[in-house]
């Protein structure tokens, strides 16, 4: 037994606090490996997601010169920049212009495929390396001989269309000689993600193609290069700046290396957020264990509070020693996690280096690790608080009593002030710091209200036990008694196991409703087919071509235009205050409509639809999401450059739109008399009764040899496209929730193990009185399978509700519950359950009865 050897009280109780605190740890850390494995384990998942992220964001900024292309980036959509344009961009530094578009290819055997074409000049790439196999230069690679213009292609489309180095294909009206396979490309991220493998060529050979026609969906980048002396960012802002005033109808976007891949960056932000928030789940549940190690610590040491009081100690002086080991340990914790997830970085960069596609610098953080501590220290503290509160007033004969019982008190409101102000300023921390601080401050609200469910559940069983009619099954007895006698586990394992379920259950449920929705069979009546960039003045002649060729398909048809919107109200698009879920309309030109008819798949929610003989001024029908999102109502205007003209129109309606049927739609639809004489192309989808591979591919082909400009893309490939990269993400989600499931895990075999001497004295007790192994051993089986299973069925309701709230609200997807995954869950939740808590009491069970009587 520790024995006070000096006062506590004088003129530096905070360092003889701290030499108590490292006295009571000199004798191991028994009881405390729970606690510093769940917030070693919390801190590692946040700190290794925010040095990875910030790693990440490191590597865009470091080559984000190189991403771009050049200092400074202009994209227009469906048409080239005029001469006067281009002699600005020239007169700034190096210049260089590349094409992207979908289209077709057609190997020698007439087999098809999608492909993204990109078509540049001779100065491409002005900053980076194309990687070539073989090796050439870009002049030679894409020069015309023996009547084929020169490509490379990604080897994604060699092995589809079972071609080699030197064969031939036709796009359009042109063919092309693959000279290489494409490796690399320095500006590929810049550019988005594809549905298609790569397919390079020259200027000359777009051209050729005859894929150019007015309004074609062809996007142009000019990229400039400015010259060594003149780079710095105040430069690349001022042409940017320049470009935006001098030529204000342009209609371009303008990117510098600064944000070269916006959409990207953000998309980085947002699940570098989501892997914080489950991280911090992590630590909640690990909060758990810390306030079950506390109490359990305590506990143990009533004989050295005892002491320390009857040698003049107070409460106060108490709490302090115990606060500073609490903080020792939290800090021990911490610093294990804070190295692994600082090494995590170097760790993925070493192990997949060359299998990333992104740019990973690997470094130490110092903000993401600091950040990653407060979070571990406050988290400690916020659960062991209460605990170590209760300790002050409970006075010497009291604590001695408590050997096998004891009654249940608050803290005094200082320590319950102390850690409402813990817990506030943990909130703080996790909102204030957010990305998106709407999604944080649901997180903070769902994880109260799941702390709060999960205690009253643990209540509410213990008083539905206590309250059930007197069984003449001994077994039975014996583990309904156990679930609410003193000192019982049933709050402990509720807690440790329920919040660990709900993360599962709803990581489970997203999961399975992603891959339906993206992987399994297509909706109802969803287009089989979609045909991009048909030319206007052949829009009705391919109708009559399709309805031909599938007669008993469904055929819609609308023209097409690309657009951007530059102001809304009288302000300014980068002026503008818009909601999460609606700033990406901002980011980037947006497909866009006329018809006099309301548009399938679409319902008038507010105003009035214009009419097919409208002939007004242009009028404009939103998505009501959108334009609740931009703040925007019936009657105000907005301005639309197209084409490089600026259209204000007034909002005339509002529509709810179904986007899950896959159906031609648009956040924009204009009026007929909107873009009169604007030249656009159609996009057209092709609905069959009863899809088939095969008269699909015959479809494809009539359409290629009839419309070598269309482009076909069929719908199943892009979703299945889309499905590769949600499995991806779902995969990076699963490994940092496993983080959770093994802090609960932790967790509840750290309960079951605080709960062990009650164990022994029980066995003991039971046995003397004529009780055998075997039925001791149901009992304790039927005890913790019966928590399990409330648990359980909680974690499932619980993640339900929460996947259900994200597929529905924030990804706007339809829901489905996946019965399957949730029985997996609750079959899991049991064997842990009873597995665990098994093993502890097979070591209760070993124990003599003779050495523990002898103690009682």
């Amino acid at each position: 037994m520790t024995v006070a050897s000096e006062p506590l009280q004088g003129s530096r109780p905070a360092s003889l606090a701290l030499r108590y605190a490292l006295r009571e740890l000199r004798g191991g850390l028994r009881g405390f490996y729970v606690f510093i494995g769940c917030i070693a384990l919390g801190v590692m998942a946040i700190a290794g997601v925010g040095s990875v992220a910030a790693s990440l964001g490191e590597g865009l900024a470091h080559e984000g010169r190189t991403l771009l292309g050049g200092d400074v980036a202009f994209s227009l959509m469906q048409r080239e920049a005029k001469p006067d344009e281009v002699a600005f961009l020239r007169a700034r530094g190096q210049m260089s212009v590349a094409a992207t578009l979908r289209a077709m290819a057609r190997a020698a055997d007439e087999r098809l495929a999608l492909v993204e074409l990109k078509a540049v000049d001779a100065s491409y790439p002005m900053l980076g390396e194309l990687t070539l196999d073989p090796k050439m230069p870009v002049a030679d690679l894409l020069a015309e001989r023996d009547g084929a213009f020169g490509a490379a292609a990604d080897a994604t489309l060699l092995v589809r269309l079972d071609l080699g180095i030197g064969d031939r294909v036709s796009i359009g009206t042109a063919t092309f000689q693959i000279r290489s396979v494409v490796g690399t490309e320095p500006d590929k991220l810049a550019g988005g993600v594809g549905f298609g493998p790569r397919f390079l060529v020259g200027e000359a050979g777009l051209r050729a193609t005859g894929l150019l026609q007015p309004g074609s969906l062809v996007r142009w980048n000019y990229r400039v290069k400015l010259p060594d002396n003149a780079a710095d960012d105040r430069a690349v802002t001022a042409l940017a700046n320049e470009a935006r005033n001098g030529l204000p109808e342009a209609g371009w976007e303008i990117r510098s290396r600064g944000n070269a891949s916006p959409q990207l960056e953000r998309s980085i932000d947002r699940f570098t957020q989501f892997l914080t928030l489950v991280g911090l789940a992590s630590l909640l549940v690990g909060g758990v264990g810390v306030a079950n190690a506390v109490k359990s610590h305590i506990d143990r040491r009533r004989d050295v509070i005892a002491a320390f009081k009857a040698l003049g100690a107070t409460g106060r002086d108490v709490f302090a020693i115990y606060l500073t080991q609490v903080v020792v340990l939290a800090g021990l914790g911490s610093a294990i996690g804070l190295a692994a997830g600082a090494a995590l970085p170097f760790i993925i960069v070493g192990l997949f280096g060359d299998l990333l596609p992104l740019p990973v610098v690997p470094a130490l953080h110092p903000d993401e690790l600091l950040l990653s501590l407060v979070y571990g220290l406050l988290t400690a503290l916020a659960f062991g608080l209460w605990p170590l509160g209760r300790v002050h007033d409970v006075p010497v004969a009291a604590l001695f009593r408590e050997a096998v019982t004891s009654e249940w008190h608050r803290p005094r409101w200082g320590y319950l002030a102390l850690m409402a102000a813990v817990i506030a300023l943990l909130i703080a921390v996790v909102i204030g710091l957010a990305y998106d601080k709407r999604v944080a401050a649901v997180f903070v609200a769902s994880s109260v209200v799941v702390f709060v469910l999960l205690r009253g559940i643990a209540a509410a069983l213990m008083a539905l036990a206590r309250r059930l009619p007197r069984t003449s099954i001994t077994m039975l007895r014996l583990a309904i008694a156990n679930i609410y006698r003193p000192g019982a586990l049933t709050p402990s394992v509720v807690m440790s196991l329920g919040l660990g379920l709900a993360v599962l259950v709803t990581i489970t449920q997203i999961d399975g409703n992603l891959r339906r929705q993206f992987m399994a069979a297509l909706p109802d009546r969803a287009p089989s087919f979609y045909f991009i960039d048909i030319p206007a003045n052949e829009a009705d002649r391919f109708g009559t071509f399709l309805k031909e060729t599938a007669p008993l398909s469904t055929i819609e048809d609308v023209p097409m235009l690309r657009g951007r919107i530059v102001a809304a109200r009288g302000v300014k698009a980068e002026e503008l205050n818009p909601a999460a879920d609606a700033e990406w309309v901002l980011q980037s030109d947006r497909g866009l409509t006329y018809t006099g008819e309301i548009p399938k798949g679409s319902k008038v929610v507010r105003g009035q639809w214009w009419g097919a003989d409208y002939d007004g001024p242009p009028l404009v029908s939103m998505d009501k999401k959108i334009a609740d999102g931009l703040n925007l109502k019936v009657g105000d205007e907005i301005v639309v450059n197209v084409l490089g003209r600026d259209i204000p129109a007034t909002i005339g309606n509002l529509r709810s739109i179904d986007w899950q049927g896959l159906g031609i739609n648009f956040v924009l639809v204009f009026s007929p008399n909107a873009f009169k004489g604007a030249p656009h192309t159609h996009v057209a989808t092709l609905t069959e009764t009863h899809p088939d591979p095969s008269r699909d591919a015959r479809i494809v082909k009539s359409v290629a040899d009839a419309f070598p400009m269309v482009t076909s893309v069929r719908v199943r490939e892009v979703l299945e496209s889309i499905g590769t990269v949600v499995t991806n993400l779902v995969l990076a989600i699963r490994g940092a929730s496993a983080v959770t499931l093994i802090s609960a895990i932790l967790v509840l075999g750290g309960a079951l193990a605080a709960g062990h001497r009650h164990r022994v004295y029980d066995a003991v007790i039971l046995k003397t009185l004529g009780a055998t192994r075997a039925r001791l051993l149901g009992a304790y089986a039927l005890e913790y399978l019966m928590i399990g299973f409330a648990t359980a069925i909680f974690g499932v309701i619980a993640g339900s509700v929460a996947a259900w709230l994200i597929v529905t609200r924030l990804m706007t997807l339809s829901f489905i519950w996946q019965a399957g995954s949730a029985a997996g869950v609750v079959a899991a939740a049991l064997v842990v359950t009873v597995g665990l808590g098994l093993a502890g009491t097979l070591l209760a069970l070993n124990q003599k009865p003779a050495t523990v009587l002898r103690n009682l």
